[in-house]
């Protein structure tokens, strides 16, 4: 199938494991021919907009994707290392008031990549404010927990998607009685991390193999498997005296999509489709 198709993604695409390189050695894809443009940014987009390429490299809760109607292929062999949204908290804090597990918890388990894909869409493309939009999103999925207890703070770094997911996790935690502190857009991770050590922050929506190979120093520990990714994570974390909850489906990292015209007529929904035998 993707040899009557054109890719597009940044110039060094053809030599990443996250990208050609991966695509042909993981799912044995071979492209028609392969268009260098951005790293997931709007000349990926107007070239799949436009025609010029039918399959783009964005990243997987890009707004885009919802604005655009794009479909997410499926990564349904984890080519991707596993960059699942996924709370990071100081243990002591969870140790005092254990409605917070329960409540990020739940939190996590009803964040799929199209609802957080949609929630960045309002944020940014809709130009809703994050508090709204979060409001909304929790009365729609029943989120409602109760039993807390004393005050916590909210963290995020200078990234708008880690902001939205803390304003989420805020509003729940207070409906669940307890007094939330937002500390948002403090900066990169070698900020909010100390934060969380020291106890500015307690809390932090992060992703776990990012995150992973942050605290490890890049010891390249980090794998497509959430679960194992998200293990040696907490590993790494609790001699801080930190700990990550569950990991959600929904994920920030590296994606292929298509136009819903390209999938329909191909019919397309993961990247192993590519790989079958051109029509």
């Amino acid at each position: 199938m993707a040899s009557q198709l054109v890719l597009a993604g940044p110039p060094e695409c053809p030599e990443r494991p996250f990208c050609l390189e991966g695509l042909t050695g993981t799912y044995g894809i071979t492209f028609k021919d392969f268009k260098a443009t951005d790293a997931g940014g709007p000349i990926t987009i107007e070239a799949l907009e436009n025609g010029d390429a039918q399959v783009g490299l964005l990243f997987t809760s890009d707004p885009a994707i919802a604005a655009k109607g794009f479909v997410l292929l499926e990564d349904d062999k984890q080519l991707q290392l596993a960059d699942n949204i996924i709370p990071v908290v100081r243990e002591d804090v969870l140790a005092g008031n254990p409605v917070i597990e329960e409540a990020l918890n739940g939190v996590i388990a009803k964040l799929s990549q199209a609802a957080l894909t949609d929630l960045n869409k309002q944020v940014t493309v809709d130009g809703k404010a994050a508090a709204e939009v979060a409001a909304a999103w929790i009365a729609a999925e029943g989120l409602s927990f109760s039993g807390g207890s004393g005050s916590v703070t909210v963290g995020s770094t200078n990234f708008y998607e880690q902001e939205i997911i803390g304003e989420v996790f805020a509003q729940v935690l207070e409906g669940a009685g307890i007094d939330v502190e937002r500390k948002f857009q403090l900066g990169a991770r070698e900020v909010v991390f100390p934060a969380l050590e020291s106890g500015e922050i307690d809390i932090l929506a992060e992703y776990a193999a990012t995150a992973l190979e942050y605290v490890n120093n890049k010891a390249g520990e980090a794998s497509t498997d959430p679960a194992a990714t998200s293990d040696k994570l907490r590993e790494r974390l609790a001699d801080k005296g930190l700990t990550a909850l569950d990991f959600a489906a929904a994920t920030d990292q590296n994606g292929f999509v298509v136009t819903k015209a390209t999938a329909d007529r191909y019919g397309l929904a993961k990247l192993s489709d590519l790989a079958k035998p051109a029509p």
